[in-house]
């Protein structure tokens, strides 16, 4: 039998080690590289109406006009990465407050888009006793949402991990040992799922308490109403301090990022924009927490622990942090109401003068004025008339010559346009030139004789029966 020597042949696990070492190399870029945009992230917003949600979306998108719809509107975000010239589109799904439209909400939330999903919960300072009682609300309508999705249990186990490994890994901007290069992209802001364990015995207390598995924003808006509640509802510090601390310790039990923006005095907008695209693409972000303006406002994910809310603690002197929440922030029971000016309408001509014949002639006081030769004060002014009732008849002359004058003004209240026989300004009919000049006659007759009569003065218990009149018969 012959012997010989063969070396083993050793190809094919070269070959084998050969392949393996390019795969791992493959994952580990995969895993920890500078992929692309995705494509099929999307925020979805939820709150009341008149949160503040369109407007928002508006300023996010860079656009100042914004179109409010109803039911579940769609609009997207043009996001840019300059340092590697790519682009893509942030789907942004905006849910009616309206409770009636809660059920669209599976269009905008499913089993698919469920690990590529930011929720952004609106409030707004304008109506600032209902803000902790909407927090509440929309995340429970969040929560029974996500239980009737049929999703895996190892994949709602795995993000929940998710959040509490990205809230213990937060570092806060400077403290990290190396500085963050423009270039690199944290592949834990990726939503990337490992199966690595998490200590949850190391979360604070309170943290993460209602833990939902989703990246959650909460915004409060039109924070410049803030002047408004101080001015107008004697609101102070210690009041915007005790909404504050509930509203940080929502965000605490959920995970949530805090902001205060104003939209009509830009604050917070751009930071908010800077700040979603970090948690979702993984840009770099380095701005810190920010808790010193009263009206901007900004807590990121991680950074919140319940020893740095009791700092608020200390400028609550009238109410105590654990007290109800509407019990200190009470909502007015009147509002100020809209003074609007009514609208004149103008009396009828015959109206007003019927109106100022009977108070002349019917119960006027006697005029203390004396004939002058002075402009006309009032057609009527002065005259005292009897009490007998005065209708359109002509008035039978009285001693004092009061009838000549009140058939004079009685012509003049029931004249009638276009009638020939009664118009004192037709100067078409002769028998209405007889009676205008035969009433300009009589009426300056009478107005002379008590020119010449001397005014003796009333008896106890008497009612004198003439008066002085500033008129010019020229007038008529």
């Amino acid at each position: 039998m012959a012997l010989t020597n063969e070396e083993p042949d050793n190809s094919s696990a070269g070959t084998d080690e050969t392949v393996n070492l390019w795969q791992s190399i493959l994952n580990d870029v995969q895993k920890h590289g500078n992929p692309k945009l995705n494509p099929n992230k999307q925020i979805v917003v939820l709150g009341n109406n008149e949160s503040g949600k369109t407007t928002m979306v508006a300023k996010l998108q860079g656009i100042d006009n914004s179109s409010k719809g109803s039911g579940l509107e769609y609009a997207y975000i043009n996001v840019r990465d300059d340092y590697r010239d790519d682009h893509t589109r942030l789907s942004v799904w905006v849910l009616d407050g309206d409770p009636s439209h809660v059920d669209l909400l599976k269009f905008a939330l499913n089993e698919e888009n469920f690990q590529d999903t930011l929720v952004i919960l609106t409030v707004s300072m304008s109506t600032p006793w209902g803000i902790l009682e909407q927090l509440q609300h929309w995340s429970s309508v969040l929560a029974d949402h996500l239980d009737r999705l049929k999703l895996d249990i190892d994949v709602r186990r795995n993000r929940r991990h998710l959040m509490v490994k990205k809230w213990q890994e937060y570092i806060e901007p400077g403290d990290e040992l190396e500085p963050a290069s423009p270039m690199k992209r944290s592949s834990r802001n990726l939503g990337d799922e490992d199966n690595e364990d998490v200590d949850l015995s190391t979360l604070s207390e309170g943290t993460l308490t209602s833990n939902l598995g989703l990246d959650i924003v909460v915004v409060v808006t039109k924070t410049d109403y803030i002047q408004t509640l101080e001015k107008e509802h004697d609101y102070r510090d210690e009041h915007l301090d005790f909404m504050q601390q509930w509203i940080r310790r929502f965000c605490l039990q959920h995970g949530a990022a805090l902001f205060y923006t104003s939209a009509k005095e830009d604050k917070n907008c751009d930071l908010l924009y800077k700040y979603l695209t970090h948690r979702i693409y993984g840009f770099p972000f380095q701005t810190p927490a920010l808790v010193v303006e009263k009206d901007a406002v900004f807590i990121p994910a991680g950074w919140e622990n319940m020893k740095k809310i009791s700092i608020l603690h200390e400028n609550m002197h009238s109410c105590k942090p654990d007290d109800y929440y509407r019990d200190v922030i009470v909502q007015p029971t009147t509002r100020k109401t809209v003074n609007r000016e009514s609208e004149l309408v103008a009396e009828d001509e015959q109206v007003f003068l019927a109106l100022l014949q009977q108070h002349s002639f019917g119960g006027a006081s006697p005029a203390s004025n004396r004939l002058s030769d002075g402009p006309m004060r009032s057609p009527i002014a002065g005259i005292q008339a009897s009490p007998r009732k005065l209708d359109g008849s002509k008035v039978v002359n009285s001693p004092g010559g009061e009838g000549v004058l009140a058939n004079f003004f009685n012509s003049l209240l029931h004249k009638k346009t276009g009638s020939p026989n009664t118009s004192l300004v037709n100067k078409t009919g002769s028998e209405s030139l007889t009676d205008k000049a035969l009433m300009r006659s009589d009426a300056q007759a009478e107005l002379d004789k008590l020119a010449r009569k001397k005014l003796a003065p009333p008896s106890a218990g008497s009612t004198p029966n003439t008066s002085s009149v500033d008129f010019d018969a020229s007038d008529c």
